[in-house]
């Protein structure tokens, strides 16, 4: 508009030159021309807007809000309306404990008071983005700083009211997933009615007070000595049993052998162990009736 209204400025100029007697009356026409020629440019340059890729732009007129958004690209617009440019792709918006972690510098962790009555700390990614035809309802009903009006308040309270029902170590452990899913439904419903589309809700980290993971960490500690005393006491077992069962293959073997030599049998034995014996000489066995002699010839 500033264009436009030098042009106009011009415009007056070069109709006050032709008026009075000035040096610059034979420039009269020229300055007309000029004035008018400048009106224009700006007028057009006024009915012109360019709405970003991932934007869409929202058409304001003294004060109200109209319902047809302008989409990305070159658009012919009134001249007097102002537009309002919206982000329709993901956003996200994050709640950390860490100094630089989330928007806000500092400690934004979300502190909430568990079913046991402890305190816990969560930190949180929200990532969402602006439905495009509500954003001329948006900028009506809440403007453009939803982020910190609707975002970052609906989401710290939807925790807090859940956080209620579960135990802290619950939270930390097994109820995790549950947690998050119950949250997720009510901002999705919150964030709806309001323009806004909850894609997804990053539970980044759950601090538990330091008693409780003190004692969380005594219990898992026992539970592995638990686990390798079961573990020692298995292997003792097996090496009884296989002592158990060494035992009984010779007692199996010795029985054996009892029942299966004779006499006869021992004799035999004793006769070749004798004569393959260098030192032999001279073996009489028996009482003396059919007794074999053995002679070695060493």
């Amino acid at each position: 508009m500033f264009v436009f209204f030098v042009g106009i400025i011009v415009l007056i100029i070069g109709f006050s030159t032709a008026r009075i007697n000035s040096p610059l009356r034979q420039y009269t026409r020229l300055i007309k021309g000029a004035g008018i020629g400048i009106a224009v440019i700006g007028l057009l340059m006024t009915s012109l807007v360019q709405i970003e890729p991932g934007e869409v732009g929202v058409q304001k007129l003294f004060g109200k809000v109209s319902d047809n958004i302008l989409e990305s690209g070159l658009n012919i617009k009134n001249p007097l309306v102002e537009v309002v440019p919206f982000d329709k792709r993901t956003q996200n918006y994050t709640m950390s404990g860490a100094t630089t972690g989330g928007e806000i510098v500092g400690d934004d962790a979300i502190h909430v008071l568990s079913a046991d009555g402890l305190e816990v700390v969560i930190d949180l990614t929200v990532l969402y983005k602006v439905v495009p035809a509500e954003a001329p309802r948006i900028l009506r009903e809440i403007g453009i700083d939803y982020k910190n009006v609707i975002v970052r308040p609906i989401c710290r309270t939807r925790i807090r009211d859940n956080a209620v029902y579960y135990d802290a170590v619950a939270l930390y452990s097994s109820k995790r997933d549950e947690f998050q899913d119950r949250i997720f439904k009510g901002i999705e419903g919150d964030f709806k009615s309001r323009g806004l589309l909850l894609e997804q809700l990053l539970v980044r980290n759950i601090t538990l007070p330091e008693s409780v993971k003190t004692a969380i960490e005594s219990k898992i500690n026992a539970e592995q000595e638990a686990q390798k005393m079961t573990f020692v006491l298995q292997k003792e077992k097996q090496e009884a049993e296989r002592k158990r069962v060494e035992a009984q293959g010779i007692a199996d073997y010795q029985r054996i052998i009892n029942l299966s030599l004779t006499d006869k049998q021992l004799q035999y034995e004793m006769i070749k162990a004798i004569t393959n014996s260098p030192n032999a000489k001279l073996i009489i066995m028996g009482d003396g009736k059919n007794t074999p002699i053995i002679l070695n010839g060493n």
